[in-house]
């Protein structure tokens, strides 16, 4: 995680926990960086302008003004245990670290008798996690980027036959499966859409190249296997049909 990322999720780390606030200890072992840095870094918050809070004493620690907090997300056992669930299947380099953070979140919010009924509902789960090779996290998070925002990348790549090309390519979508997790992207050497495994991605750079322009990404279709679409779960309209047709 860089400086800017850090500093961003500080602010919400510290907007989650309300008014009981972090010690810095805490919020160096969650972020896994130094006190010092921790204290450096939200020097910069406040510098920014973000209203910080400080609590002196042996229990002291850091908390935002309360204008700038939410009230508790109001979680009931059921619907933690499905987070839980959920999230704890998100195993990938690139959201590992990520689906931890939410589920701090949630856990920190909920009062103790709803987080015991959730834990011993929990205990009732185990999850098929699939093992397989795992992408390089740099690799991966070069390749997110330029999924995000749009990139053309060099990359290094290692076939099937183990023979190494050099591609530049345009990426799609980040495709993840049983199997492992693939790439789509416009591939300029073989001037065609193509799929990657991102555990074959040897190295990953920005290019100073422009895309082609608009085009249509190609949907990722796997015989026997339905794709599922993350977006529809941030889709207000999408939860409420689905939810209208779950049964009771």
């Amino acid at each position: 995680m860089n400086r800017t990322d850090r500093l961003y999720a500080l602010v919400e780390e510290l907007r989650a926990a309300g008014p009981r606030g972090r010690t810095a200890a805490q919020l160096a072992a969650r972020f896994e960086v130094s006190v010092r840095t921790i204290e450096r870094d939200l020097s910069a918050i406040g510098q920014a302008g973000v209203p910080l809070a400080t609590r002196q004493g042996r229990t002291g620690g850091y908390s935002l003004d309360p204008s700038m907090t939410l009230p508790p997300l109001n979680f009931t056992p059921r619907e933690a245990t499905a987070v839980a669930v959920a999230l704890s299947s998100s195993n990938h380099v690139l959201f590992a670290r990520d689906a931890r953070s939410a589920l701090q979140k949630i856990v920190a919010a909920m009062p103790a008798p709803a987080l015991t009924e959730a834990r011993a509902a929990a205990a009732k789960v185990r999850l098929v996690v699939p093992v397989g090779a795992t992408p390089d996290a740099d690799v991966a998070e070069t390749i997110w980027r330029a999924v995000r925002e749009g990139h053309v990348l060099r990359i290094g790549y290692v076939d099937v036959d183990r023979v190494e090309s050099e591609r530049e390519i345009e990426p799609q979508h980040v495709v993840m499966g049983p199997r492992g997790s693939y790439l789509t992207a416009w591939c300029r050497l073989r001037e065609d859409d193509r799929v990657f495994r991102m555990d074959r991605i040897t190295r990953a750079e920005r290019t100073p190249a422009l895309p082609r322009g608009p085009r249509r990404p190609i949907e990722p279709e796997v015989p026997g296997r339905q794709i599922a679409r993350p977006e529809a779960a941030l889709r207000a309209e999408d939860v409420r049909a689905r939810a209208a047709q779950t049964p009771t």
